[in-house]
């Protein structure tokens, strides 16, 4: 009897010494169960074993599709280290990791393909204490912040050539293929090209004001602004745009006579860019009437089209959906009536988002998004749905941009 009790002991042991059988694969039935992930499980898989670790390498994760998420910024200036991503296909809320491996506190701006872009707060240095006579509006100073490059899934940065501090509390950060980066401000523009001379090249503009919501169209290789050419009392919004490869001395109004009062009908319009590229969405509040303080009755998106260069309507927000953002729905719930001011639609709505989709945010929307989908072939207004569990939603109203993680660029 002992002896039988020492066999199966020493058979246990041995089978807890056995691989697990994804061990014994092929390498080539591994690489096809492998390829088979999505992304973010593919990643988190790495640290699970050393065969996991030297077969997931970059080379191998750069064959597995983009994952498509939504980048939360933190409302608040202090609150740069909270990063938050959603997954519109899972429906999934997750952390980008990429505390773990910046220096500092940081706050991202802007995305290409696998590469997300974000000021750095550079780190701290001694300095001499403020003299008696500085009064306390003078002594504020703004902590220097670089701008860095990083693929936050492989965990690797670098920082950007330096600039000043004006350009990281006024500048607008865009992001293009290859590695190219601008920075706009209200008087010139900065580029910056891997490839090229390795510096920032300056580039002043020639717009009669400065320059609202700019995107990059990746597909027409050219940037897009809007400006307001009317008077203190009433805003008048135009269409500019400037080719890549002419940012000095290349911004020109882009105008049809067809078009019409296109960029009348609007309130508050914002540019972001449709799929592919290859269209620019216009999004604002659909105005009443062509009076000065007229209610919004709803958000429209608009959709040119940049090969046609014709406008169409993409999408309206539903009624159902735009009464949360006036209010009317919360004060439904607790019995009360709105004023008629507020409840005409008179309410700042968050919008963000890029490449076909749009997420919209407001204050009298706590905890959701409304996001908006393009319909490339033009058949419907778009798909609308809701977005709940926001994380931190108390804090205040989120504003992000889409970023496409992967492993198919390096900082």
């Amino acid at each position: 009897m002992a002896a039988s009790d020492s066999d199966s002991d020493s058979d246990a042991d041995s089978d807890s010494t056995l691989p697990a059988p994804i061990h014994l694969l092929p390498p080539d039935a591994l690489h096809n169960v492998l390829l088979r992930l999505p992304l973010r499980d593919a990643v988190l898989c790495r640290p699970v074993s050393r065969l996991f670790n030297e077969t997931l390498s970059s080379q191998f994760l750069a064959l597995l599709p983009t994952l498509r998420l939504l980048l939360l910024r933190h409302p608040r200036p202090d609150g740069g280290g909270c990063l938050n991503a959603f997954d519109p296909d899972r429906r999934h809320w997750l952390r980008l990791p990429f505390n773990a491996f910046l220096p500092n506190q940081s706050s991202p701006v802007a995305s290409s393909p696998s590469l997300l872009y974000l000021w750095v707060e550079a780190a701290p240095s001694p300095s001499p204490p403020p003299l008696p006579s500085s009064s306390s509006s003078s002594s504020t100073v703004h902590p220097p912040k670089a701008l860095a490059v990083c693929n936050p899934f492989a965990g690797r940065y670098r920082f950007l050539p330096p600039l000043g501090s004006a350009w990281a509390r006024h500048g607008t950060v865009l992001a293009g293929p290859g590695g190219t980066v601008l920075v706009l401000t209200e008087l010139a523009a900065l580029s910056y090209t891997p490839s090229g001379s390795g510096k920032w090249m300056k580039h002043p503009l020639s717009l009669p004001s400065k320059p609202r919501s700019p995107i990059l169209a990746a597909g027409a290789a050219a940037v897009f602004a809007l400006c307001d050419v009317g008077t203190p009392w009433r805003s008048q919004w135009k269409l500019f745009s400037c080719p890549l490869a002419m940012l000095t001395g290349g911004w020109a109004p882009v105008e049809r006579a067809v078009w019409g009062d296109v960029f009348e009908i609007l309130k508050r319009p914002r540019l972001l860019t449709g799929a592919g590229g290859r269209r620019v969405l216009m999004i604002g509040g659909l105005r009443s009437s062509f009076a000065i303080d007229a209610p919004c009755s709803t958000v429209l998106i608009l959709r040119l089209d940049l090969a046609t260069m014709e406008w169409d309507e993409a999408g309206r927000m539903p009624p159902n959906m735009y009464r949360c953002f006036t209010g009317l729905c919360e004060a439904a719930a607790q019995g009360n009536t709105m004023p008629p001011a507020v409840a005409g639609g008179n309410n700042k709505v968050k919008v963000f988002g890029g490449d076909g989709k749009v997420w919209f945010a407001g204050k009298r929307v706590r905890g959701k998004l409304a996001m908006w989908e393009e319909d490339e072939l033009g058949s419907s207004g778009g798909k609308w749905d809701w977005v709940d569990g926001v994380p931190g939603h108390s804090d205040g109203v989120y504003r992000g941009f889409v970023f496409d993680g992967g492993f198919t660029a390096m900082p």
